[in-house]
């Protein structure tokens, strides 16, 4: 043989002095281990109130949406009954009421009762 063929390369020279060890945690790595768990466990109950409360938020904002479209409405509905010619209209169509003078009709179909005014 020659001596070629039995020189180790200087990669495995080095291996081969160290034995190969297993990997092991640090005291102070163990303390970060723990740290860090702790911290993420503390983490997690605000960050659960913090959604709970952005869900909250909205669901409240969209009610208040659906109450000011309500109020709108309302309003306008105030606002017409303010006016002296639709409080006429319902008191005619809704209560069946006349003028002094005229005579109210209702129609009412063979066989059928009368159907009450759909008034609101």
């Amino acid at each position: 043989m020659s001596a070629r063929a039995t020189a180790t390369s200087p990669a495995e020279a080095r291996g081969s002095e160290r034995p190969h060890r297993a990997a092991r945690i640090t005291p102070r790595a163990s303390i970060l281990g723990v740290i860090v768990i702790v911290a993420v466990i503390f983490a997690i109950a605000p960050a659960r109130a913090y959604l709970e409360q952005r869900s909250e938020q909205r669901h409240l904002t969209e009610e208040v949406q659906q109450l000011q479209a309500q109020n709108a409405a309302l309003e306008r509905q105030v606002e017409q009954l303010h006016d002296p010619v639709e409080l006429e209209r319902l008191a005619r169509e809704c209560l069946g009421l006349v003028d002094p003078g005229e005579v109210a009709f209702v129609t009412v179909r063979h066989g059928q009762a009368p159907t009450p005014p759909d008034c609101d």
